[in-house]
């Protein structure tokens, strides 16, 4: 009877003790997301376990003026993404938040800064971003046998201590393994477990983060609008970013920013793309039946161009746009559509014009030369930490290359904009691994001029 009294007497304690015994709530984060004059979006994952998440918020300095906002979307998933959208936030100011979990404070805070109103008052700000792509983060057992294939990802500590204005992220953000490609948990996981990883948690809260997909965080290599999955591809990236917009009726990732007198157009080089082996050319004539960004996003691409009045324009994309001698995916090899964007940019006199890509596995800066228009240049970042591709047959010596610009190892972007009105400069510096310089170029508004 002893014994038996001492069992009850200790499971109450045992239970209370319990409680403590549970996983971390938070899987990941915080991220910041869009920020602009009067707006912001914060993210991050929550373990199922958690039941309630808060955000409060106030001006750095000033805890008097501390606001709450509760999330009202879903938890207890085994998945849980969470964006809160605040709003009435004063122009030009630095605000501290922090995450209620639970009801209870967490270690999940940081910092926002909301944009500065220049607009009609003052000079567009100089302002510099970070760049880049194919980020691969090694799981052994689900890696194919071999050298691992993901490096050291001590690039993104590098990043985070980059001051930008916000990072951009250009596609394989993550990479699916054949695991994870045929079911939707898959794809769920392979987005929850790589955007965990620790490394990234600085960089993530340091500045805004915006992306685009390309093959890897879309479905399987060289995958296009046939991946049966590819709406559930489509949900999970609206979930783990915070872009301010998604295509158009539900279809398409494609969205745009604007930073100072800079509009960036980011595409969708996925959702709409047929197959790369369907034929190019019918009967002597471009293939219109091969689709790279689709019909309907071309059409929101061209409107968006013409009604910029941006200083630069860049047209962001997945894949390379203007490399004539790759062999590997890119629009250049779509030929209709490449064709009816270049007729476009010429009809349309527009100016300002930069194209901005991942996925090569290398960074360069391949040049088009136009007759009666200004050059058009395409500025590919890659790779983050996945494995590096150097050149190889027609391309080491590929002459629309800028000179000196291949950089054959992983590396980020640091792109800058500066100068006085009708004088403004876009600067490119490739950055490796450590954070420092590998390469520098720069062009004039006056030379994206016609």
């Amino acid at each position: 009877m002893k014994k038996l009294w001492l069992i009850f007497f200790f499971i109450p304690i045992l239970l209370v003790k319990a409680q403590f015994l549970k996983p971390e709530d938070i899987i990941s984060g915080p991220m910041l997301g869009q920020v602009e004059l009067r707006t912001a979006s914060v993210w991050l994952e929550v373990s199922p376990e958690v039941r309630s998440v808060a955000l409060i918020y106030w001006k750095e300095g000033h805890p008097e003026t501390l606001r709450q906002r509760n999330y009202e979307g879903q938890l207890g998933r085994e998945f849980n993404p969470v964006r809160i959208d605040i709003g009435g936030l004063d122009i030009n100011t630095r605000y501290e938040y922090q995450f209620i979990i639970n009801q209870v404070k967490s270690s999940a805070t940081g910092y926002l800064l909301t944009k500065d109103l220049w607009q009609w008052r003052k000079a567009a700000p100089d302002f510099s971003f970070l760049t880049g792509s194919c980020a691969y983060f090694n799981e052994p057992i689900y890696d194919r046998p071999g050298k691992p294939y993901g490096g050291d990802s001590v690039i993104f500590e590098a990043m985070a201590r980059d001051s930008a204005a916000f990072t951009l992220w250009l596609g394989d953000n993550w990479y699916t393994r054949e695991v994870d490609l045929q079911s939707k948990w898959g794809l769920w996981y392979r987005a929850s477990r790589d955007r965990a990883q620790p490394v990234l948690k600085n960089l993530l809260k340091a500045m805004p983060q915006y992306a685009i997909w390309d093959d890897h965080d879309f479905g399987p290599d060289n995958s296009g609008t046939s991946y049966g999955l590819n709406d559930v591809s489509r949900e999970i990236f609206l979930k783990y970013w915070g872009n301010p917009f998604y295509g158009e009726d539900q279809k398409g990732i494609y969205s745009q920013i604007s930073y100072s007198d800079v509009d960036l157009f980011l595409t969708d080089d996925r959702y709409f793309r047929s197959a790369d082996e369907l034929e190019d050319s019918v009967n002597g004539n471009p293939n219109p039946e091969k689709h790279f960004f689709g019909a309907n996003q071309l059409t929101w691409l061209e409107d968006a161009l013409v009604q910029s009045l941006a200083t630069f324009k860049i047209i962001v994309v997945g894949s390379q746009a203007l490399n004539p001698l790759s062999t590997d995916e890119g629009l250049y090899n779509y030929s209709f559509e490449y064709h009816k964007l270049m007729d476009f940019l010429n009809r349309s006199k527009i100016k300002g014009v930069l194209f901005l890509t991942g996925d090569r596995h290398h960074s360069e800066i391949v040049k088009t030369a136009r007759l009666g228009n200004y050059d058009l240049y395409d500025i590919t970042v890659s790779p983050f930490t996945s494995g590096v591709a150097k050149v190889r047959g027609d391309e080491i010596n590929n002459p629309a290359r800028v000179p000196g610009s291949l950089v054959e190892q992983r590396n980020y972007a640091r792109l800058s904009v500066r100068g006085k009105k009708n004088e403004r400069e876009f600067l490119v510096q490739f950055n490796g691994q450590d954070g420092k310089p590998l390469y520098n170029w720069s062009i004039s508004e006056q030379q994206l001029t016609r």
